[in-house]
Formats: C-alpha cells, sequence, structure tokens
C-alpha cells in the first residue's frame, strides 16, 4: 500500500496536497479564464439590463411602468407628472447601462448606479401592498426589484477591480482599455 501511495504522489500529486495535478490545473485554467472574461461579461450583462429596461420606459412599454407611475404618486404626488418621470428615468437608465461600458467613466457610472439601485428599492418600503404579500414573502413585483441586490453585487464586483486614483491619476475611472 506505501509504494502504491507514494507511485500515486510522484505521478499524479507531485505537492502532496491530495489533490490530483491535472484537476489543479483545470482549475487554474478556469479561474484564470473567468478572470480575465468577467469584466467585459458582467459589464455586458448590465448594459443589457440597463439599456433595454430604460429604453422599454422611454417608449411606455414597460412592464414596470404600472410600479414607477404609483411610485412617483406616492413619492411627488401631483407635482411630477408620472409619464414625463417614466421618460426621463428609462432614459437616465439607458444612459448609465451605456456609461457602464465605458471604462473611462467607472466612477460617475458607479455613482449612477447607486443612485437608481436606491431609488427602485423605494417601492419596498412606500408600496408594501403591491411589493410584499407579508411578512418576508415578496410578490412578483417585490423579487423583481429585489433582484436588484445581484445588480448591485455586479456594480461592486467592477468598482472594486479599479485601480485607486492615486494610480489612474483621473478622477472618472481607468484609461485602460479592458
Amino acid at each position: 500500500m506505501k509504494k502504491l501511495r507514494e507511485y500515486y504522489h510522484a505521478n499524479h500529486d507531485l505537492n502532496r496536497n491530495g489533490i490530483p495535478d491535472a484537476i489543479e490545473r483545470i482549475d487554474e485554467n478556469m479561474i484564470k479564464f473567468f478572470w480575465k472574461n468577467s469584466n467585459m461579461t458582467a459589464r455586458w450583462a448590465l448594459f443589457i439590463i440597463f439599456f433595454w429596461f430604460g429604453i422599454l420606459k422611454v417608449f411606455g412599454v414597460s412592464p414596470a411602468g404600472p410600479l414607477v407611475v404609483a411610485l412617483v404618486d406616492v413619492m411627488f404626488g401631483s407635482s411630477v407628472s408620472p409619464e414625463q418621470f417614466l421618460i426621463w428615468f428609462g432614459g437616465f437608465e439607458a444612459v448609465t447601462g451605456f456609461l457602464i461600458l465605458l471604462p473611462r467613466f467607472e466612477r460617475l457610472t458607479f455613482l449612477l448606479l447607486s443612485s437608481h439601485l436606491i431609488t427602485t428599492a423605494f417601492p419596498l418600503f412606500v408600496l408594501p401592498e403591491i411589493t410584499w404579500y407579508g411578512i418576508m414573502q415578496p410578490t412578483l413585483v417585490g423579487q423583481y426589484i429585489l433582484k436588484n441586490l445581484a445588480l448591485i453585487a455586479i456594480g461592486l464586483f467592477l468598482y472594486g477591480r479599479l485601480r485607486p486614483m492615486t494610480k489612474t491619476h483621473s478622477m472618472w475611472g481607468e484609461d485602460k482599455i479592458i
């Protein structure tokens, strides 16, 4: 048995950690691949969501339209036109989506993204009849809003990959091509 173990370690587990070398190489290659491609994949995913959903609002065909109208009514009353707000908010979303693709404006984009995601969370608190069935039981609309936690995580991931301003000498973002 000892000879078999020695043969195994000598030929398949050179660093003797119990994990076959081939599996370690596959793991290392997968991590390199995902690290190399995750930044642009995350950007494109956010772009698609923000640009697409924003354009739907601009053209008045978004399924979230009634939610936005209800929120505007609760937050601003009759002082703001819900239809105009929907167009402006959709435009804001579309522009934010476009900026996500531009590395030079990452810090500005993160501020826009954060303000958008905070704004979209308001219905959870001010429209509970639309967003909750009961305690910890979101409606479909509530789930639609809560999925923004994933979008926040992607935004944090992208922002966390930035180099500090002291290194980039840029207030806006990176000057490198991703």
